[in-house]
């Protein structure tokens, strides 16, 4: 296994797979071994056959983990074979139920003795082996049940390019991306209201000027994500989080839980108790971006914007 050593984990499916036909190609001989004309790929819906007597096959689908189809084919061959028949109910074959004929159900006894020769081998090689693979298998199983391998990839895509991400405070040189970001998405949505235009045409007097701040993401050098810290004049919060904007062509890389993670260490370094915003709820990624970072649903402030339907608080410990 010299190749899958140089290659290493990335090629976990071709190592699985040459493993799975190695075990078939013998397990079609162990078949000859006892004078039986079966497939390996029979034997899941044919346990079932023997344990259930009658079933559909898309109960047999859902039970083994097949797809209809699939499983619709290996039905037609068993049947070709003479070791099932169907009780031909409805028009669906779906819906048909099947059972072992009397070839089938002969089979089923002469499968009894190889069984228990085939699962003393397995068990001698668990015995054999550092690592039981059957109890690993539950394990795998269940932890891609949990969170999918596509799932981790994509988690860790993030995590690696999120690294190169920078995030610095404004500057005068980044009012251009400034505007140009928000327009985009806000364009894209809603339409521009005066109160966008105030803050986005006048950051510094707006926004800085009145103990504010605006935090600019920079992906290989490029502003490609903003957002501001707008101070409130309001007994219950000390600011406002607000013009967070991405570019689409980088989204997928956790600039906006980088910015809002900077925004929210900002806001504490500066003494804030809550932190507010306002947002709207089709849009789903920034309404569970705030979620994730601990904001929870309040009501009853007034709002300069048409498109607000949610506010949002997150109390700083």
């Amino acid at each position: 296994m010299d190749f899958f050593d140089k290659v290493g984990k990335v090629a976990l499916g071709s190592r699985l797979r040459l493993m799975t036909a190695a075990i078939t190609d013998d397990a079609a001989k162990i078949y000859e071994l006892y004078g039986l004309d079966f497939m390996p790929k029979w034997y899941p819906v044919f346990y079932l056959l023997t344990e259930e007597r009658e079933i559909t096959i898309t109960e047999i689908a859902n039970e083994i983990g097949h797809s209809q189809p699939s499983v619709s084919k290996i039905i037609q061959e068993m049947t070709a074979a003479g070791l099932v028949h169907e009780n031909l109910k409805t028009e669906d074959k779906r819906k048909n139920s099947v059972a072992l004929t009397e070839k089938g159900l002969l089979i089923s006894n002469e499968l009894k003795l190889q069984s228990i020769d085939v699962e003393a081998a397995v068990e001698s090689l668990i015995a054999e082996s550092n690592n039981n693979l059957w109890a690993a298998l539950e394990e795998w199983e269940f932890l891609l049940e949990q969170k999918s391998l596509l799932k981790r990839v994509v988690e860790n895509k993030k995590l690696r390019e999120s690294d190169d991400v920078e995030i610095v405070e404004f500057e005068p040189k980044y009012q251009d991306a400034f505007k140009a970001l928000n327009e985009e998405w806000i364009s894209t949505y809603f339409e521009m209201e005066e109160a966008d235009y105030k803050a986005l045409d006048n950051p510094k007097e707006y926004i800085l000027d009145k103990g504010g701040k605006i935090f600019v993401a920079l992906y290989h050098g490029e502003p490609v994500g903003v957002c501001a810290l707008i101070k409130m004049h309001d007994k219950d919060y000390d600011f406002e989080m607000a013009k967070m904007a991405v570019s689409p062509k980088v989204q997928g890389k956790s600039i906006g839980w980088l910015l809002g993670k900077a925004i929210i260490k900002n806001a504490k370094d500066l003494g804030a108790k809550k932190i507010y915003l306002e947002s709207n709820t089709i849009l789903k990624p920034a309404i569970n971006l705030y979620h994730k970072m601990g904001f929870q649903k309040v009501s009853g402030l007034p709002t300069p914007y048409k498109r607000c339907n949610i506010q949002m608080e997150l109390i700083i410990g």
